[in-house]
């Protein structure tokens, strides 16, 4: 037989198999991921079951995965800092809830728009007598923030330069120094401080001012370490990304998991979101 004809058939063949290998190789079947412990209701340690994570993003996340033909495992993996170690190892594929962060950009691709946005607002107690329109007004007024809360750096600077804060170390120490009148203020998510304030049958004593003064998005981001970290996928989470918003699913999954930490508190000794 005519070499050149052995070769042009060969070359055919591959030409014909290359993109079905192509697509095969770009379809990552499972995924393992992490994310916060004690974010609720974002991310939580399931109490039913404390070796698996539940809530909003957890939610998002099974629903996007599964539109995409994909298994995810929500792990837990100990408190936030070793989660992010067991990401940047590549032990875990994907962190849930991240912050955009300019350090990790070595070691995460984070995926754009944001699963998630957690709107920062101004909590106040019902009687105060602080008049606040927006963030100009808390000048010169005492207020507190959770150590752990996750805010952007442009407020993060705008914060420790422009305002009087103290840092506790959780929210639910925050607002009850918000009720003893220690301070005027609270900055706490809309979501996390609502859960929170539910928790500590605090919800008819504060009110949560509608405007936020912050709007950190929590971000899926997958490790460069991660063998399921491929064009394909970060291209199909980025395409599910973009349509979530205009879809409702996010505003339901978080009512949903309000609704759902609420129960397990009714269920179990009160405790209170950790961010």
């Amino acid at each position: 037989m005519d070499l050149r004809c052995v070769c042009g058939w060969s070359l055919l063949l591959g030409l014909t198999v290359l993109p079905a290998l192509s697509s095969a190789a770009g379809k990552c079947e499972r995924l393992v991921v992490t994310g916060s412990p004690d974010a609720p209701p974002y991310l939580w340690q399931d109490p039913q079951d404390p070796k698996h994570l539940i809530g909003a993003s957890a939610d998002l996340l099974q629903h996007v995965a599964g539109e995409l033909g994909i298994k995810v495992e929500l792990l837990y993996a100990g408190k936030r800092s070793q989660a992010l170690d067991e990401v940047r190892s590549g032990r875990m594929d994907l962190l849930a809830d991240t912050p955009l962060t300019v350090t990790e950009l070595e070691t995460l691709d984070y995926i754009h728009p944001p699963l998630l946005e957690n709107d920062y607002l101004v909590w106040t107690r019902k009687d105060s007598k602080l008049v606040y329109n927006n963030v100009q007004d808390l000048h010169g007024h005492h207020g507190a923030l959770s150590e752990k809360s996750r805010m952007t750096p442009a407020f993060s600077t705008f914060a420790e330069q422009q305002l009087t804060l103290s840092r506790t170390p959780n929210l639910t120490q925050a607002f009850q120094k918000l009720l003893l009148g220690e301070v005027e203020f609270v900055l706490a998510g809309r979501y996390s401080g609502m859960a929170a304030a539910q928790a500590l049958s605090m919800a008819n004593d504060l009110i949560a001012h509608a405007e936020p003064v912050d709007k950190p998005g929590l971000f899926l981001a997958v490790s460069h370490n991660s063998a399921c970290n491929d064009p394909w996928l970060r291209g199909q989470l980025a395409k599910k990304m973009t349509e979530l918003p205009a879809s409702g699913l996010a505003d339901t999954a978080l009512q949903r998991n309000i609704e759902r930490w609420k129960a397990q508190q009714q269920q179990q000794p009160v405790s209170a979101p950790k961010q």
